[in-house]
């Protein structure tokens, strides 16, 4: 797929009015917004790369958005942005459990939606502009990830990370044994205000730890600081 400059986008809804919506914000702002109406044509149109994100409805005939994500979770960590209805908590939370990286109610603003987009996009960015400085490797233990590459490993076995765990696994390493709020770690990896009702850091922790293969009750990387936040500990401490 050959766009120049512009961001590759995919929106898969089978609303043709929204994605017309979405593409007439998007486009003069720098991206080419391709759209799919059905869950297996998106499906197809994703697995074929070239994506700086995906926009994936939840609900559509046949296929929904749930299945669409399960499948393309299996071959690729583009960047997804689930829409949701409004107030449905539980489809936003299956959503992250099975590879979301951020939801968007369908009453969104398109603020919202691009600085969403935004923050989804920019952690899967592999290069850093000219002038910044060079990306670090940070390890603890035997996780290391390197923020230059973007690969993150555990005793030097690569870990199949989506943009937004890989984030977070960043964070916690950055914070070097102290403890990240969840307020602090929502707002650094997914860039906006910190809400008491939004459980999504803690999916994408227990996403992160079966990666891990972590164990919530009896921790040996991420530790849960009851009513605060987390905590990354050194696997090989002396108990």
């Amino acid at each position: 797929m050959d766009v120049g400059h512009k961001k590759a986008l995919l929106v898969i809804d089978d609303d043709k009015k929204l994605c017309r919506l979405i593409r007439e914000y998007l486009e003069p702002l720098g991206y080419e917004v391709s759209m799919r109406h059905t869950g297996p044509e998106g499906l197809e149109a994703a697995l074929e790369g070239g994506y700086e994100a995906v926009i994936l409805d939840v609900m559509m005939p046949g296929m929904d958005g749930f299945d669409v994500l399960r499948e393309l979770r299996k071959k690729s960590n583009v960047p997804v942005l689930m829409l949701t209805a409004m107030g449905e908590e539980p489809d936003r939370i299956v959503g992250l459990e099975i590879g979301a990286d951020d939801y968007l109610p369908k009453t969104f603003s398109t603020r919202e939606l691009l600085a969403r987009l935004r923050a989804v996009t920019r952690r899967s960015h592999l290069v850093e502009p000219a002038g910044e400085p060079e990306p670090e490797a940070l390890s603890l233990g035997d996780l290391r990830i390197d923020e230059g590459t973007h690969v993150a490993t555990q005793a030097e076995e690569v870990l199949d990370l989506t943009a937004l765990e890989f984030a977070i696994l960043g964070s916690l390493l950055r914070a070097r044994g102290r403890v990240k709020t969840r307020e602090a770690l929502i707002e650094e990896v997914s860039e906006r205000k910190f809400d008491v009702f939004d459980r999504s850091i803690d999916v994408h922790i227990s996403a992160l730890r079966k990666k891990l293969g972590d164990d919530a009750k009896a921790p040996r990387y991420i530790r849960t600081i009851r009513a605060v936040g987390y905590q990354l500990i050194d696997p090989n401490r002396v108990l």
